[in-house]
């Protein structure tokens, strides 16, 4: 059963998108894809606030997210948040193993002209 947290990072002065950036250029989010258990791991900007950057990072389960979390690079990411100053919320998720049919009727997988 997968896990994903949302992570929302707020600042100022654009720092929450410096501090994507950074995580990017710098190798971090590759290793972290990278790491066994890791499902997803990529930052998106709300249209409505340019300020924040949502961190959406998926794992096979709760062992792979403490693994991730013993890692060193968690002091790494840590230093990077400090130096940045931003603050965080928090959203878990864990998944339901797929979509009902009824909301199925809902998604667009295909253009049809």
């Amino acid at each position: 059963m997968s896990i994903t947290v949302n992570i929302y990072y707020s600042g100022e002065n654009g720092n929450a998108r410096k501090f994507a950036e950074e995580m990017t250029k710098s190798g971090t989010v590759g290793k972290i894809r990278n790491e066994k258990g890791n499902l997803r791991y990529d930052y998106f900007q709300p249209l409505d606030d340019p300020e924040t950057i949502l961190l959406i990072d998926s794992w096979e389960d709760q062992t792979a997210i403490d693994l991730h979390h013993a890692s060193p690079m968690m002091s790494a990411i840590a230093e990077l948040r400090q130096k940045y100053a931003l603050k965080m919320r928090v959203e878990r998720y864990i998944a339901d193993n797929g979509i009902p049919e009824s909301d199925k009727k809902f998604i667009v997988t295909e253009n049809k002209k």
